[in-house]
């Protein structure tokens, strides 16, 4: 099979082709159905099953590049450094089902909350893929002028005509696009005026081939586009990739939201406030404190040291200090001599292990994860890994990444007014 790459983490797909019948059901109130990349109800999933080592070395290899564009962000960059010859490339791990326009054209979105805007590949795009939105079939669509206030949002705005045109570079890449408005509903919540990017070009190998629905805190994102409808909050639950008939749900607004939960105060980077940085000040294993550097784990504006909730990442990250710590009490505590590896895992059993809890310390909340959080298990189940890894050594190695895996079958709410973010047990598949 071909692996589709993309580029930063747009990821925006038509469903022209339709979806599995289970996956029919429609989005009710505030909340969509999330849908992870490898369900039925998913074209991304591999046109071929993947072996369960092929699987797992996949999800960490574009778990490499996403770690990569994170730390890009943290270190105040808007290009993504790209290694001697290889592509960055990019997945969407959930999407959700949007309607765009009028009368709507239903799309498949990536959900990232480490990012901001929507980008869309409309009509008349030279060098993007086939699956594009078609503005000249909804009659809500506009572009934006150079005198509209979001065009001094987006980077590189430059006048072409009178539309508001930016211009962005990845590596060897690049895409030009108008910034435009149109109808966006999201489950039955329509939302008029709805500012994005409408690419119009994009030349080399490493460009983004669709696109991605932003939920971070920056200027253009669904939050500060939709205060009044949804007050800014949020939260999800995301299904298992090991559950592929399953959804998860992002739930919009403060309606429905859990009353029990547990909360932690998010902070504030200035100099990239889309991500959402949280103070995890210790790591327990088992019922032990791990032993980690302090500024392993410090929040730091300056560096971009510190560590963010992110939902495109599958695999947790710890910066090399706070990693190796927490392994090898892992591995004191399993009490088995004969530790393997697999890529980028270097905690793997070959016999049956009976592992600790492994809870995460923040300021005012701690999440003890059970084994379906921490451990990936071949299919036959002659392999069991920890399924944790030290942060990528050849980027800016200061930011910890709690990732999707270790969110699965949790409400994670974003409660961006009062400056906190929750979490609660939930099953979520």
């Amino acid at each position: 099979m071909k692996t589709q790459t993309f580029c930063l983490v747009f990821l925006f797909i038509s469903v022209a082709q339709g979806l599995h019948s289970k996956c029919d059901t429609q989005d009710h109130g505030s909340t969509l159905q999330v849908f992870h990349i490898y369900s039925q109800c998913s074209p991304f999933k591999p046109s071929k099953p993947l072996s369960w080592e092929e699987d797992m070395l996949s999800m960490l290899a574009k778990d490499q590049a996403r770690l990569q564009y994170l730390s890009s962000l943290v270190a105040g960059k808007s290009v993504v450094p790209v290694a001697s010859g290889r592509q960055i490339v990019q997945s969407p791990t959930y999407i959700v089902r949007a309607k765009i326009g009028t009368p709507p054209q239903t799309m498949l979105m990536a959900m990232d909350t480490s990012n901001d805007a929507a980008w869309i590949p409309c009509n008349g795009c030279i060098g993007c893929s086939s699956k594009v939105f078609n503005t000249a079939k909804s009659t809500t669509f506009n572009t934006l002028g150079c005198h509209a206030a979001q065009c001094k949002q987006v980077p590189n705005p430059t006048c072409g005509g009178s539309a508001c045109v930016f211009n962005m570079t990845y590596g060897s890449s690049s895409i030009a696009g108008n910034l435009s408005r149109d109808t966006v509903v999201l489950a039955t919540d329509p939302i008029p005026s709805y500012t994005f990017g409408c690419l119009q070009k994009t030349t080399g190998k490493s460009v983004p081939q669709q696109g991605l629905l932003g939920l971070g805190r920056g200027p253009l994102s669904l939050l500060s586009q939709t205060q009044h409808l949804y007050k800014s909050t949020f939260s999800y639950c995301l299904p298992s990739f090991r559950s592929p008939n399953f959804s998860g749900s992002l739930r919009l607004g403060p309606k429905g939201q859990p009353i029990r939960i547990k909360y932690t105060q998010l902070l504030k980077n200035p100099r990239r406030p889309s991500l959402y940085f949280v103070n995890l000040i210790g790591i327990r294993v088992g019922r032990r404190v791990v032993d980690i550097p302090p500024k392993a784990l410090a929040f730091n504006p300056s560096t971009g040291a510190g560590t963010i909730f992110d939902s495109g990442t599958v695999f947790t990250r710890l910066v090399e200090p706070a990693y190796v710590a927490v392994r090898n009490a892992f591995r004191r505590r399993v009490r088995v001599a004969n530790v393997t590896s697999l890529g980028g895992f270097d905690t793997c059993y070959t016999v049956p292990i009976v592992a600790p809890t492994i809870t995460f310390m923040f300021t005012g909340m701690n999440v003890t994860l059970p084994q379906e959080n921490l451990l990936i298990h071949s299919t036959a189940g002659s392999i069991t890994c920890l399924a944790m890894a030290s942060a990528p050594d050849n980027v800016n190695s200061v930011l910890n990444v709690i990732a999707n895996m270790q969110q699965l079958n949790h409400r994670v709410l974003f409660d961006v007014p009062n400056s906190r973010l929750g979490v609660a047990r939930e099953r979520c598949t």
